[in-house]
């Protein structure tokens, strides 16, 4: 029960119900006390104003008078030289004296404390003022054990009054937190689950209800967030149907661009002028739309397992990327650099980081040679505190603003002439795969550079090594 909402709450009601019980109850106690105090100072004084009517009294009624009014001695000042007294035997000498005369709360509340915890019989001394005007001062002497025993009963009485206001008042907040919250919570949690079954269904997706502003805020957040999902997860059942199609029309488009590219590479014998200018282009715009359709198909196939993180140095896999793009430049007047720091170990998937390296640097390659120009391809790396980061940097011409746009994304971030836009947006998500980012450092007139940042700790990827 207490590891529910309204079981916490039903216990911090009757936790704060009996503090504030407790505050009430040591001033009721000591007001109970003064009062009981008082009226034994007024029966004393209304005892001793006999002595007004009689000099002398009979020790009979003398008695009788203290006994009514509960005291052992009673003193009445009436002016400076006349005061009226009445006397028995005491049992015992006096234990304290207790001046009710502008006393303030806290002796009062201090006074009251220690007469309940003090469990013997005393004779106590009570000094007050009379009433109505009736002298200067009045004294008495008492039992204090009396004072005590209906102090305790009061005391008693008081704490069971708390109790039962502590259980009624927590069991009626009980009810009002389970109508005005635990209720519409529950309503909420079963909604989350039935949407949870079949988020694809816009019936399931909740209706705000709740009459409370916080959790009717709550539920159009949530109203919101699942008519986003269901959309995005309708639109991506199309996609995956329009995928499905173009991976279809893809692979047969292919299969007739491939037989279209063998008839024209047999134009390339033709002796036909204007078939000699014409059959390059041709050939190369079928080889394009070959290369298009080979690429469709690869990404549409392209499920990308969890890297398999190992240690290893960097260095030597920078250099078999370098060397195999120094093959594919020929006789391009174009120069490679490595800048890795001999001994640098990081921990990643060496294959994909091959494929994305190789990927950066045939990009910057082909952006060299496009211009026709010398330009230089440098591959760096340096170790930080949290990341490992590979700078791959070139020379060329930079980035045109529509590639910059949606640089990693597919289809739309083609970097050179003819290409699919796929390079990047794989790379791309390769290194999400690893927890890291590739990101655009800069891309100008002077050159571009993209770096790869690696995380140092991976704790949700699969580990080998």
């Amino acid at each position: 029960m207490f590891n529910t909402l309204s079981g916490r709450f039903l216990a911090l009601t009757t936790v704060f119900v009996m503090l504030a019980e407790v505050l009430i109850f040591v001033p009721s106690v000591a007001r109970f006390r003064e009062d009981y105090l008082q009226l034994r100072l007024e029966r004393a004084q209304i005892a001793s104003l006999a002595l007004l009517a009689s000099e002398t009294l009979d020790a009979e009624l003398e008695a009788e008078l203290l006994e009514n009014a509960g005291v052992y001695n009673v003193v009445l000042r009436r002016d400076e030289v006349r005061q009226l007294a009445l006397s028995s035997p005491l049992p015992e000498p006096i234990h304290a004296t207790y001046d009710l005369r502008d006393v303030s709360a806290l002796t009062l509340i201090r006074d009251a404390m220690g007469t309940l915890l003090d469990a013997d019989e005393r004779i106590i001394r009570v000094i007050g003022d009379p009433v109505q005007q009736g002298g200067l001062l009045i004294e008495v002497t008492m039992d204090e054990k009396p004072l005590r025993e209906e102090m305790v009963e009061y005391g008693l009485r008081i704490l069971l009054l708390s109790a039962v206001i502590s259980v009624v008042t927590a069991a009626l907040l009980f009810a009002a937190v389970q109508a005005f919250l635990v209720v519409p919570i529950k309503r909420v949690v079963g909604q989350i689950r039935s949407y949870a079954d079949a988020p694809e269904d816009a019936r399931r997706i909740i209706s705000p209800r709740a009459s409370l502003r916080e959790l009717r805020e709550a539920e159009t957040a949530l109203q919101a967030m699942e008519t986003q999902l269901t959309g995005a997860l309708r639109q991506k059942d199309r996609l995956a149907q329009l995928g499905s199609g173009v991976a279809k029309v893809s692979h047969d488009l292919r299969n007739i661009l491939t037989s279209a590219q063998l008839f024209a590479d047999r134009l390339d014998s033709s002796e036909d002028p204007l078939v000699k200018r014409m059959a390059p282009k041709l050939v190369g715009s079928i080889s394009r739309a070959v290369s298009l359709c080979e690429s469709t198909l690869a990404f549409g196939r392209a499920e990308e397992p969890p890297p398999r993180l190992a240690r290893f140095e960097l260095a030597p896999l920078v250099s078999e990327v370098i060397e195999a793009e120094r093959l594919a430049a020929g006789d391009d007047a174009i120069a490679f650099a490595a800048q890795v720091p001999p001994g640098l170990v990081l921990r990643a998937d060496s294959e994909q980081l091959f494929r994305v390296l190789s990927n950066l640097v045939r990009n910057a390659r082909q952006a060299i040679a496009a211009t026709g120009a010398a330009g230089r391809v440098t591959v760096s790396a340096h170790e930080e505190d949290e990341a490992w980061s590979i700078r791959i940097e070139d020379t060329g011409p930079g980035l045109p603003p529509r590639a910059r746009e949606h640089l990693f994304s597919a289809f739309r971030g083609g970097v050179t002439k003819g290409g699919t836009g796929l390079g990047l947006a794989i790379a791309a998500e390769l290194v999400r795969g690893h927890g890291g980012r590739l990101e655009l450092a800069r891309s100008d007139e002077t050159g571009t550079a993209f770096e790869i940042h690696l995380p140092r700790s991976a704790p949700d990827l699969a580990v080998s090594g």
